[in-house]
């Protein structure tokens, strides 16, 4: 059975003009109401002649018409043309059975499947527990459906699933995107939407659909370019599910080591402010040698960024040979106006003298009422509030109060 490898969505709610690049596995990512699951609606209204299309379904500003196109693997094109309340006209000869999976469904029954997806609405159906009230145990009913489905040899289908993390624990995420990952690799296709790290695989950022929304444009994609095949296992081996809230956040503060990520938090508290109501990532990148890729990857996935490290030298002295290459790089990828370097580390900008429990220390210090924050950590915060504001404002339902305004409220020294 041949699969999706390229869909464009015409005048579908949120989505003026979107072209989507898939393989097996695509993870949409983005601001709430940024249009996720309008496209995977629109793919799902593709395939499934059952899919209701009706008036509330065409963008506002288009003449009525909706179209959705999409080319196999095999080459092959199928398409929808739908003009409410007008019938719809559909070419889908070839086109693959869809299972549809809402978040809406996750306390009933489940799947909404497809024409030719029968059998894998069986298996889902055969998974429900009995008597099954909850969207809890809706939520485990979905991992042991999928269980099912894989060990069933199950293949030819295209999942959709909305926010598949719904009301499951952190290890039963990690389990069922592995499982996810499992269908992809038996002849089927998964995409999603999710604002869970547990389903972004760092590794694999080609499988990313980052998703945005302004104005004018209205829904819009960027896929990020697939990481050098020498950089893939170091990701990994340093991506966890906390650095993996990247993906999710507004802007990024990157910083060497976990002093400057304990002490963060407390530093933006000092100058008024919050970096989670902010949604700013301070992501510690295991060292400065991996402040590079973190950058990079921010950089695939157009993350706005801040870079905060030691400089490893005193003022008038140059670094040693290594460390001047690696500060010259880090620049060279941010951009020298990005980048704050603390001369010559961060205990000497914070004032605070030894290296014995260094992170307590400095977790103590930037903690205490009325603490004076030096000017190079402030600069690291009112950029990162700068670019979560700039986010924010291009959110579809902006909250002129989600971000509160940089202006410091302490001293600055």
């Amino acid at each position: 059975m041949a699969l999706l490898r390229r869909v464009r969505i015409r005048a579908y709610r949120s989505a003026a003009d979107v072209e989507l690049e898939l393989g097996r596995i695509a993870a949409l990512v983005g601001e709430a109401r940024a249009g996720k699951s309008n496209l995977l609606r629109a793919v799902r209204a593709l395939l499934d002649p059952a899919a209701p299309v009706d008036r509330e379904d065409v963008r506002g500003d288009e003449d009525g018409t909706i179209a959705v196109e999409a080319e196999l693997d095999d080459g092959s094109r199928i398409s929808l043309r739908a003009r409410p309340p007008e019938a719809s006209q559909a070419e889908r000869e070839g086109a693959p059975p869809v299972l549809f999976l809402p978040a809406a469904l996750r306390s009933g029954a489940l799947v909404d499947a497809g024409s030719g997806a029968q059998e894998a609405a069986r298996r889902f159906a055969a998974a429900l527990p009995p008597g099954r009230s909850s969207a809890a145990s809706g939520a485990g009913a979905l991992v042991a459906a999928v269980e099912a489905c894989c060990e069933t040899g199950l293949s030819g289908v295209v999942f959709i699933v909305e926010e598949p993390e719904l009301f499951l624990r952190p290890h039963t995420q990690r389990y069922l995107y592995r499982r996810l990952r499992e269908l992809a690799a038996a002849g089927n296709q998964v995409f999603y939407s999710t604002h869970a790290p547990a389903f972004l695989n760092v590794a694999r950022l080609e499988e990313l659909v980052l998703v945005g929304h302004d104005p004018e444009r209205g829904t819009h994609v960027v896929r990020p370019e697939p990481l050098e095949a020498d950089e893939a296992f170091r990701i990994v081996s340093e991506f966890d599910a906390e650095r993996s809230e990247l993906f999710l956040a507004r802007s990024a503060i990157l910083v060497e080591g976990r002093t400057e990520k304990l002490v963060l938090p407390s530093v933006f508290a000092a100058l008024g402010h919050d970096a989670d109501r902010a949604e700013v990532s301070i992501v510690e990148c295991g060292g400065k040698s991996n402040i590079p890729v973190f950058a990079r990857i921010c950089q695939a996935c157009r993350i706005p960024f801040v870079v905060v490290h030691d400089r490893d030298a005193e003022a008038g002295a140059d670094p040693i040979p290594s460390e001047q290459g690696l500060n010259a790089l880090i620049s060279q990828i941010a951009g020298a106006e990005r980048v704050i370097e603390l001369v010559p580390d961060f205990e000497a900008v914070a004032g605070l003298r030894g290296h014995s429990n260094k992170p307590e220390r400095a977790w103590n210090h930037f903690s205490t009422p009325g603490v004076e924050v030096p000017k190079p950590l402030a600069r690291a915060v009112e950029l990162a509030l700068r670019d979560s504001r700039s986010a924010s404002a291009a959110k579809p339902d902006a909250d002129p109060h989600s971000v509160e305004e940089a202006s410091p409220k302490r001293r600055h020294r």
